[in-house]
């Protein structure tokens, strides 16, 4: 089989393997093949169906960069399959330069079986991409708050107000985690300009942080216990756990609570009264979040401008200041 039969039979099967409600469109008829039709697909790519036919057919043989890219994205590929896509196109794969947003369809399944336990994803930067509304209920709803108020690293190294408290051991492990993070992120995405300003940034700002990073430490996130300060159900006590999803940097906050607990019976009542009992007053929970590990309800927020897919939500740098401004940019 040639190079172009190989495309095609690859796009064949990516394509089938899709169902159309993962992607966003209606179900359809009951009873209709599997995956998306070429239709579909040119729906979501821009492209046209007699394109997408004879890409499939091999009849057209040099996709450019750009139409790749979308048919990557529409067909949710992972960074290796997005790699041999671009190869069997006979285009050189693009560097992994940009922190990701994506959440694959199997973590959103996954995500969505967890019901009870609040959950917050973040990427490989540590911006919340998505929440469920018991997340909200737990820590403050983050839907009204933009950029870098949905960062992780920022909030807790620039000392934001926080429901959330730990040990003093624990927080030192969650620091050199968070830190840890950070610097991976930077070698897997080097041309990242927002990751890049956010660590300048918090380098500044954080003589704490400061520290951290020029030592280089390394650690990992454990499970540990934290206490939410909650303003109307009071303390809840609960397990909290960091989950790293393999190939797409994705960091799953999730808070639980054992059976029969005291935490258990609030996580019960913060599900049934959901976010009208927070006051609805920001992020104040965000800070410290991590270590805490759905889909079904769970939000997502739009970046807004000067972010495209691919680019997770970022921090903001602020109306003055640029990424190029940074006054010191993280070196690796």
């Amino acid at each position: 089989m040639t190079r172009h039969g190989e495309l095609g039979t690859a796009l064949h099967r990516w394509r089938d393997r899709i169902a159309p409600a993962e992607a966003g469109l209606p179900a359809g008829e009951p009873g209709r093949a599997a995956g998306l039709r070429h239709e579909e697909l040119a729906q979501l790519t821009g492209l046209s169906v007699d394109y997408l036919v004879r890409l499939e057919e091999g009849r057209a043989t040099s996709p450019s960069v750009q139409v790749l890219t979308s048919l990557a994205r529409a067909l949710r590929l992972s960074d290796d399959e997005r790699r041999h896509l671009f190869l069997l196109a006979g285009q050189s794969p693009p560097a992994l330069g940009r922190v990701s947003d994506h959440i694959p369809p199997s973590v959103r399944r996954l995500l969505g079986r967890l019901a009870g336990t609040p959950l917050g994803v973040h990427d490989a930067a540590w911006n919340l991409i998505t929440w469920n509304p018991l997340w909200a209920a737990l820590l403050g709803d983050p839907a009204a708050v933009p950029g870098r108020g949905r960062n992780a690293a920022w909030l807790h190294f620039t000392g934001q107000p926080s429901r959330v408290s730990q040990s003093v051991e624990q927080e030192a492990r969650f620091e050199a985690a968070l830190v840890a993070d950070l610097r991976s992120a930077t070698v897997h995405y080097p041309t990242d300009v927002r990751l890049r300003f956010l660590i300048g940034e918090l380098r500044r700002v954080s003589n704490r942080f400061a520290v951290l990073w020029n030592s280089r430490i390394t650690d990992s996130h454990d499970t540990g216990i934290r206490t939410i300060h909650h303003p109307d159900v009071g303390p809840v006590i609960v397990d909290c756990d960091t989950l790293t999803v393999p190939g797409c940097d994705l960091r799953i906050a999730a808070y639980s609570a054992a059976p029969g607990t005291d935490a258990a019976d609030k996580f019960r009542l913060l599900d049934v009264i959901g976010t009208e009992m927070t006051g609805m007053t920001g992020m104040a929970g965000m800070a410290g979040m991590a270590g805490m590990a759905g889909m079904a309800g769970m939000t997502s927020q739009d970046p807004g401008p000067g972010t495209g897919p691919g680019t997770g939500p970022g921090p903001d740098p602020g109306p003055d200041s640029s990424p190029a401004a940074a006054p010191e940019p993280a070196d690796r």
